[in-house]
């Protein structure tokens, strides 16, 4: 093993340089792989684009017949473009991205056509059976649905046409990220365009934008496939730290090593060519950690486009030899990864509702949806938390680089004395002296404010940050699907409510539309005032302020993800008409399932590195310090202790985290025998994560001191300065 990991360096040192094409001008290759607007108008009819746009714009169905023409020059346009097959293209309950490709070939009596109808444009059968389902249907029925989602444009990557479905059981059920996503977004586009009217009668369309940052690490690929955790969990299980990590801050923003950079410039016009319109790279905090970000867009095609992005870094980095690590720490004791998610609202009339503008009445609409946000984080933090839980963001959560645990809003003190002037609001009718203060010293004065109130509060998981809010507690693994479906469901439940009080007020308080929003505004900003944390999200001081507040600290995933199933929770995603109890209740128990086998996994990986590994390596190493023992016994007889005290204590302390290696797996084996028995999903992740995860912690520690103590000749994992330095 030792050998590998010595050769795996010596193959970093050769690497050929990977020859980088990239074109003069993006904007002249950007989606010309994808079916977009300007491929519709060359390859269908005028009723077909209409039809499809209708689909997009409106929620419209489309005719089957009209789906016919639609493959027709759906399917010209990919032979055209060279594609050879099709795919449905979906996102099941995995957290990945799925596809089975079919040709664009069947046979005839006298030879062969290239086939693709509207039937097979609009919906497919694949096999399911294998995909998690949480017991909405039995191992042995194996029918699933893709059905196509219109409303994010088809893309051709390599030779296969694919084709952005959602993916439903055999009786309805979504067993995908995107179903409950779609509908998320049709129901705030509702909620969000009627509370709009009040500012603006031409409002017809809300669309929630996402734009989200990306960071990963890259490794060198040999260097990878020399460590057996990194291949198999995606991150160290054990590894001691290297000399110099972050602390002289000298990567982040650094001049981008060359290597990387050239990887950047190949997958940037991949990116373009597939319509993702990113524009921002850069060196991360941690060495050899990245991100990239794009352009803001309709947030289910920034869903779209972040899946299919980190399927298209993958391939790339393997042209450059490189492995991308997207898990949130895969490096004790330094930075891991997030994928900030920026989140905000646009109208069909070019107005994001999450700017303040040049007048008070546009402020007043800005503070509508600023305060509306805010309430709904204070009513369902802990929903917010559950969205963002996974075995690999525990690791993230609460570090030095990420957000806690404890879901807060953070606004900046200039905003907050707005909310403090808009709380002493009388309660009903506006004195014209009060709405001239207001309007003039207050609302009128919000655009100058936030040409300061910049993102100051990295320990923030959800910042207000300039024009929208920042989401920053999703991990960087993260499917952003999940995230984006819960704050756009709480937004819009509390935009629904915030109208029907308003309503109320002009209805039955003969109130004006002003001073109604405003009583409201001001009962939301009381009401919401424990969310609001101003200060470090470190320490002991905040968890005990946050408890006084009655914020919740869900510190692991099994206990997290317990909201998903709370009544609140379930009534809320009923009401909306997002999901079933059925669709809710399967997917706590596939996220249950799906932690407590992640840390199976790591358990085992870490049992056998140790055992097979670790130890051999250390009792090697220590034959050859009893050996030189032996010898300088044998030279200089009962004087020997004298000349060999040092190499005699190696041996004991060698020994002595032998054994304690050797107890803790022993001890680990045995909880996770008693763990596999437990059949409730919940009760099995909650005993992974209390009984058997703590012995990580120790059996790491003692084979980390191993590293330290055996010859770095014979030691067989490539260190974390190969790791993190090699470049």
């Amino acid at each position: 093993m030792s050998t590998l990991r010595f050769h795996a360096i010596k193959d970093t040192f050769n690497r050929p340089v990977v020859d980088v094409k990239e074109p003069a001008r993006r904007s002249e290759i950007f989606g010309q792989n994808v079916f977009n607007d300007a491929a519709m108008r060359q390859y269908l009819t005028k009723d077909s684009f209409k039809s499809i746009k209708g689909a997009i714009e409106n929620g419209s169905k489309i005719d089957r017949s009209v789906a016919d023409h639609i493959s027709t020059g759906m399917k010209e346009w990919a032979i055209a473009k060279g594609a050879t097959h099709y795919t449905h293209w979906f996102q099941p309950l995995t957290g990945t991205t799925a596809e089975k490709h079919d040709a664009f070939f069947e046979t005839t009596e006298d030879g062969a056509i290239e086939k693709f109808g509207g039937g097979q444009l609009v919906q497919q059968e694949p096999d399911a059976s294998s995909f998690p389902n949480g017991g909405i249907r039995n191992t042995f029925e194996a029918r699933g649905y893709t059905a196509w989602d219109p409303t994010s444009p088809a893309f051709i990557y390599g030779t296969t046409l694919c084709i952005p479905t959602v993916f439903v059981s055999y009786t309805g059920e979504a067993l995908d990220n995107k179903t409950p996503l779609l509908r998320a977004l049709q129901t705030i586009d509702s909620a969000a365009t009627a509370v709009a009217k009040y500012f603006d009668k031409n409002v017809t369309k809300v669309n929630p934008t996402l734009g989200w940052e990306q960071e990963y690490f890259l490794i060198d690929k040999a260097l990878a496939k020399s460590r057996p955790d990194i291949n198999l969990a995606g991150r160290t299980l054990l590894g001691h730290s290297s000399a110099k990590g972050q602390q002289l801050d000298d990567h982040y923003f650094g001049s981008i090593p060359k290597r990387a950079l050239d990887y950047m410039r190949d997958l940037e016009t991949e990116c373009m060519l597939l319509g993702i319109p990113v524009k921002t790279r850069h060196n991360e905090v941690a060495p050899n950690q990245f991100e990239l970000a794009p352009i803001f867009e309709e947030t289910n095609l920034a869903v779209d486009h972040n899946s299919l992005l980190m399927d298209v870094m993958s391939k790339v980095a393997d042209r450059h030899n490189f492995k991308v690590l997207f898990h949130e720490k895969p490096f004790s004791g330094i930075n891991g990864s997030g994928k900030h998610n920026n989140w905000s609202l646009a109208t069909n009339t070019g107005v994001n509702l999450l700017s303040p503008g040049s007048t008070p009445m546009k402020n007043l609409q800005f503070l509508t949806f600023f305060i509306n946000t805010i309430k709904a984080v204070n009513e369902y933090e802990e929903l917010l938390r559950a969205a963002i839980a996974s075995a690999s963001n525990d690791h993230r959560l609460g570090a030095n680089e990420a957000p806690p645990a404890i879901i807060s809003v953070f606004i900046g003190s200039q905003l907050t004395n707005v909310l403090d002037a808009l709380e002493k609001v009388k309660n009903g009718k506006l004195s014209p002296e009060d709405k001239t203060d207001l309007k003039l010293n207050v609302v009128g004065k919000i655009p100058e404010i936030l040409l300061d109130n910049t993102d100051r509060n990295r320990t923030s998981p959800f910042a207000f940050t300039g024009n929208k809010f920042e989401f920053r507690a999703v991990g960087s693994t993260a499917n952003c699907a999940k995230p984006m479906t819960v704050l756009n469901a709480i937004v819009a439940q509390q935009l629904m409510k915030f109208k029907v009080q308003v309503d109320g007020l002009i209805k039955d308080k003969k109130m004006k539309k002003d001073d109604a929003i405003f009583n409201v505004l001001r009962e939301y900003i009381k009401d919401s005032k424990r969310i609001r944390f101003e200060g470090d999200g470190y320490g002991e001081a905040w968890e005990k302020e946050a408890a006084k507040r009655g914020l919740s600290n869900n510190k692991t995933t099994p206990v997290a993800l317990k909201e998903q199933v709370s009544k609140k929770t379930i009534k809320l995603y009923e009401d909306l008409g997002i999901m079933s109890k059925v669709e809710i209740e399967a997917r706590h128990e596939i996220e249950q399932e799906e932690y407590a086998m992640h840390i199976q996994i790591e358990a085992r990986i870490l049992g056998d590195i140790a055992r097979n590994h670790v130890i051999p390596t250390a009792i090697r190493y220590q034959n050859i310090l009893i050996e030189n023992v032996q010898g300088l016994k044998d030279i200089y007889g009962k004087d020997f202790k004298n000349l060999a005290g040092e190499q005699m204590r190696l041996i004991e302390a060698i020994s002595g985290h032998i054994e304690n290696i050797n107890k803790d797996i022993t001890s680990m084996i045995d909880a996770r025998k008693k763990a596999n028995k437990i059949d409730d999903a919940e009760k099995r992740a909650i005993s992974y994560c209390d009984d058997i995860k703590p012995y990580f912690e120790t059996i790491r520690y003692h084979c980390d001191k191993l590293e330290l103590l055996v010859d770095d000749e014979l030691w067989p994992l490539t260190k974390y300065r190969e790791l993190l330095f090699t470049r």
